[in-house]
């Protein structure tokens, strides 16, 4: 147990975590696939290189000096903390990774929350320390400050600091770039200062499976901690259920991380951090025991979710056109089989036949649908609803708490919008002129307003929210201020069409696009929905003057991808999904229809 070390890296998003395990993986020698070229490589998934953020919690090792350190690569975003709070449990020290010019983010706040609550050690990195505007001590006393705040103890605030630039792969003790090599300081300093273990090898076996995945020849692969005992190949253990219900397996392979590999092995001891196979129904926060003396470790206690969605089958014109897996059967076991890999999510079904999808924030719910809509699925959802609780008769909602860095000369904007969203102001700070701002607003009443955020700040902006805490509901909401442009009848859209239709508003679509009755085709100007024909074409006739048509041009539509969709909608347009496609369309196509529902208070 003195020769491995397990530790966790905790970083806000970009702030270079994953750059830095390609810096530890590389220069330790550690053996990488020939097929992995790239940087970055930790974040193998599809998803994660294209959004450059971590979603999911993975682990590698790497071998120095005769000690195994294993690396537990975290999520970087508050909203797939499931996924962070029950990693954490595998590790017995932290890297705490800040960006030489931003500091500790609130990103990082929640992940170091978790960290201290469990006492693990901490080590600050203070990475890209290269960036000419680096801000090293002003970095260093907000780190400092966070710990404080966090109510860290004098041990732990006192840590010790390591200054890098993962990019180039070198670290040291000392800011100065010039008298950098490598990344041994960090490496010496990672055996020093984190713990080994703690655990009893001649205890009974106990280990909390943490992660699962899949292997083609394997089936369910349980990955965990060694909490106590020794485990071996085709041992007989007992698995024991979160309602405490015991049944025997047999293991059929042991396996620990060389790298970024599984590799099987005939025996591991408490304090390795391993996966095991042969136990087909394994999941999340249970506890793999020794067979004649089964006891259970506490279980992973999560945080409830706080946003909701309601997912529904297509029943859009264009319905099974474009998706592989698109019935009730295969959209609700897909939804139920997310729950054995994600212990944050919630799944109910609905009694007019949808399913209430519940995630820790739009994020996480984003994520699952982008995952779903790639593997072929179709379907389409509601906008996203807060969860609140009824507590001695008072309802409470959820709160955010929301850091926003702008120019000076977009702080005006920035306080008038949240302002009509009720935000209350809590801190303004104003330096070499970008405003610092701390806002807590209700999360239901801060829907929608990222995309407004971006144009208003012309891209220059920096918005990040945490969640706060659950308040008395003041029974107000934000409504959105414009309705929507909405396609008069089914047809192919034309430049003619759409040249009449953006002075209306602003598009979403293109000349050539196939549209249906009902669907989504713009914001309109004005607060009310307007039903415009944008597959018109132009009557031909034998008179032609001059100058016609010349002076006519068709703005760039703006393109909305999932996220901008999920925010855009109110609660009478749902969200078409298909693995082609993201449309955006009314819950009742028909104008008439609609008309008549409004009139009887049914919509």
């Amino acid at each position: 147990m003195d020769e491995i070390r397990n530790v966790a890296i905790i970083a806000h998003v970009d702030h270079g975590k994953t750059t830095l395990v390609d810096a530890l993986l590389r220069q330790t020698k550690t053996k990488i696939d020939k097929h992995i070229t790239h940087d970055l490589i930790m974040d193998s998934n599809e998803l994660e290189r294209e959004r450059g953020i971590t979603i999911f919690s993975k682990n590698a090792s790497v071998t120095w000096n005769g000690i195994k350190i294993n690396i537990i690569d975290t999520p970087g975003h508050a909203d797939f903390g499931g996924e962070v709070e029950r990693v954490l449990k595998m590790a017995d020290g932290c890297l705490l990774l800040v960006d030489a010019k931003d500091g500790p983010m609130p990103q990082t706040r929640f992940v170091l929350k978790q960290a201290l609550k469990m006492k693990h050690k901490v080590i600050v990195v203070v990475n890209k320390i290269d960036r000419t505007d680096a801000r090293i001590n002003h970095v260093i006393n907000k780190t400092f400050d966070l710990f404080m705040e966090l109510g860290a103890d004098d041990g732990t605030a006192d840590f010790p600091i390591i200054y890098a630039s993962a990019k180039d792969g070198k670290a040291s003790p000392s800011p100065d770039l010039s008298e950098m090599k490598d990344i041994t300081p960090l490496l010496e300093e990672i055996v020093r200062f984190i713990p080994s273990p703690t655990g009893d090898k001649n205890l009974p076996l106990q280990m909390l499976i943490t992660t699962l995945g899949n292997d083609a020849h394997r089936g369910r692969v349980a990955v965990g901690r060694i909490h106590n005992g020794e485990i071996s190949a085709n041992q007989e253990v007992v698995r024991i259920d979160r309602d405490g219900i015991q049944k025997k397996y047999k293991l059929t392979s042991l396996m620990t991380f060389e790298g970024l590999e599984k590799v099987s092995t005939d025996k591991a001891l408490a304090g390795d951090i391993v996966a095991v196979s042969g136990i087909p129904d394994a999941n999340i926060g249970e506890t793999i025991a020794d067979l004649d003396n089964p006891v259970a470790l506490p279980l992973i206690d999560i945080e409830e979710p706080t946003i909701k969605m309601t997912f529904r089958v297509n029943d859009s014109p264009f319905a099974g056109r474009e998706g592989e897996f698109k019935t009730s059967r295969q959209i609700q076991e897909r939804l139920y089989k997310e729950l054995e890999n994600d212990i944050a999510l919630r799944v109910e079904n609905e009694s007019s036949g949808g399913w209430t999808v519940s995630g820790r924030g739009e994020l996480h719910l984003a994520i699952l649908i982008e995952r779903l809509r790639r593997e072929g699925y179709e379907f389409q959802v509601e906008r996203p609803q807060v969860i609140e609780k009824n507590v001695d008769g008072k309802v409470l909602t959820p709160y955010e708490q929301v850091f926003i860095e702008v120019p000076e000369d977009a702080s005006g904007i920035v306080m008038q919008k949240m302002g009509m969203r009720h935000g209350e102001l809590r801190e303004m700070n104003i330096e070499n002129g970008i405003a610092f701002m701390e806002f807590i607003i209700a999360t239901k009443e801060l829907f929608g307003y990222r995309s407004e955020f971006l144009v208003d700040t012309r891209g220059l902006g920096i918005i990040n929210t945490i969640f706060y805490e659950y308040r008395p509901d003041k029974d107000v909401s934000y409504s959105r201020e414009r309705g929507s442009l909405v396609a008069y009848e089914a047809g192919t859209t034309n430049t003619y069409g759409l040249v009449n239709t953006q002075d209306r508003g602003l598009i979403f679509i293109k000349p050539g696009d196939t549209v249906y009755k009902g669907q989504v085709i713009g914001r309109n100007s004005r607060s009310d929905d307007l039903r415009i024909n944008v597959c018109r074409t132009k009557h031909l006739t034998n008179n032609r003057s001059k100058g016609e048509g010349v002076s006519v041009a068709l703005r760039t539509p703006k393109e909305m991808d999932l996220e901008d969709a999920l925010e855009y909608i109110d609660d009478t347009e749902l969200v078409e999904i298909t693995p082609k496609n993201i449309r955006i369309r009314k819950k009742v196509l028909d104008e008439a229809e609609d008309r008549r529902l409004r009139s009887q208070g049914l919509l």
